[in-house]
């Protein structure tokens, strides 16, 4: 016989018993469903984490810090090091050794990100909110995946860009004061809670507006100074990034600024206090961001970067600690899967061998029409293989289903995982389950081989 002739007398057996079919056919698909759900799920947690963390954490950017260095030359007396003022401290992060950085290769750009505390931000009609203060390069923002709602970047003195977080939320004194007093009384109040909260996400147009910071001193004894800024200009507002919600951005107000505006800001707000941190030396930073066009070329750069004498940090960890719990999790859902398809080929087992049973006279023909050994054993795995491949392809089926299910009970949460079915995952499941299939239909195979073509005949 031919492998036409055998997979048409299977397929013929498999269609004509229809109930061991479809019995076969249900457990087979569950255990594929399982595999390829269970991996599906595992991978699209970890596309979400990961997305998280990128978002958070920036993956792809590497923190560049001063390094130990050498201290410079003086002895006791310090003469020498006075002179050079610190300049050789190889230690320091320079402009000139940020220039280098900004040329190596494959850096998008570099940028310091000076974090200058926190602020009082207030509007010429006497809104106010509570802001972190960064000073940087404005021209570097669009480069580290800063993307302007409105405005942009501009070479006025005293300009200022804002995040989406910082147009939200912002209440005037009063107001304030008066929920602030309400909420202290009675804290367990809804209605003033709700009240809060539609407040702080409530948006207020803030481009081409004119704002200053403000500045309390609570240590002096005279129940607190107040100074304030010169007036600044908000000359580009940024968009809110993806996947962060908007009661999600009140929780991070930034305002940018250039470094000159941000020694001016020092010098205006300064109380003069000893905790205060000293002002930066023109020409030197606290730390820079470099941002990688690929995380693959990151160790490499950081090995050229502290050869300047200058230490560099990534979120690497992150993602390696990613992948090690994820690979665990998909490994137990493939072992969960990989149980139910071994109890599914029980059943096959079981079926096939009563089909061997009932099938001899059938079995007895063919070997008296010249059908040997081999081909009958063929016969009954490619019965098994079609009754595996059939499984599988109710199984993708069914874990389509299961998937767009669990999509609308996590929508209906309000969550931002969404969960998809990888291409790869696919032939996992279907390789799987034809393998139980062939796997199962081996015994009753065998054993329909060896069946005595006279006594089945006689037999039946």
């Amino acid at each position: 016989m031919k492998l036409r002739d055998i997979s048409r007398m299977a397929w013929d057996q498999v269609k004509r018993r229809k109930v061991v079919t479809g019995l076969c056919m249900t457990g087979i698909s569950i255990g594929c469903a399982a595999i390829i759900v269970a991996l599906s799920i595992g991978q699209s947690a970890q596309v979400y984490v990961t997305d998280e963390v990128n978002r958070n954490f920036k993956m792809d950017e590497i923190t560049v810090s001063p390094g130990g260095g050498i201290p410079s030359p003086g002895g006791s007396g310090g003469d020498t090091a006075a002179e050079t003022g610190g300049s050789l401290d190889p230690g320091r992060l320079t402009f000139q050794k940020l220039k280098i950085i900004q040329g190596l290769n494959h850096v998008v750009a570099a940028a310091p990100f000076e974090d200058a505390g926190y602020r009082q931000m207030i509007t010429v009609d006497n809104k106010i909110a509570d802001i972190q203060v960064i000073a940087t390069d404005l021209r570097m923002l669009a480069k580290f995946d800063k993307t302007f709602k409105q405005g942009g970047v501009s070479d006025v003195p005293e300009m200022v860009v804002l995040n989406y977080g910082a147009t939200l939320g912002l209440i005037d004194i009063e107001t304030r004061q008066n929920i602030y007093d309400r909420m202290s009384s009675d804290p367990f109040n809804q209605e003033v809670s709700e009240q809060y909260s539609s407040l702080m996400l409530l948006p207020t147009e803030m481009y081409r507006q004119q704002v200053q910071l403000q500045a309390q001193d609570y240590s002096s004894s005279s129940g607190g100074a107040v100074k304030l800024s010169s007036p600044l200009q908000v000359g580009g507002i940024l968009a809110n990034p993806s996947g962060i919600s908007d009661q999600r951005a009140t929780y991070e107000k930034i305002m940018y600024v250039s470094l000159e505006t941000a020694a001016q800001l020092q010098q205006e707000l300064s109380f003069g206090d000893v905790s205060a941190a000293p002002p930066l030396e023109e020409g030197s930073y606290n730390s820079v961001t470099v941002k990688v066009d690929s995380i693959d070329n990151i160790k490499q750069l950081e090995a050229l970067i502290q050869k300047l004498s200058l230490s560099t940090n990534d979120n690497l960890y992150q993602q390696d600690q990613l992948k090690e719990t994820f690979d665990m999790l998909k490994m137990a859902a493939l072992g969960i899967g990989v149980f139910i398809l071994v109890i599914a080929s029980i059943s096959i087992i079981v079926a096939m061998t009563m089909s061997t049973h009932q099938r001899r006279r059938q079995i007895g023909i063919m070997k008296v029409l010249g059908a040997n050994m081999r081909q009958i054993r063929n016969m009954f795995i490619t019965e098994a293989a079609l009754l595996g491949l059939l499984g599988g392809m109710l199984g993708v089926l069914f874990s389509y289903l299961i998937v767009m299910a669990l999509n609308k009970l996590v929508g209906s949460a309000g969550e931002g995982l969404n969960f998809f079915i990888p291409l790869m995952t696919l032939p996992i499941g279907l390789a799987f389950a034809i393998m139980t299939g062939v796997l199962s239909g081996i015994y009753p195979a065998i054993s329909a081989s060896r069946t005595d073509a006279l006594t089945a005949i006689k037999r039946d």
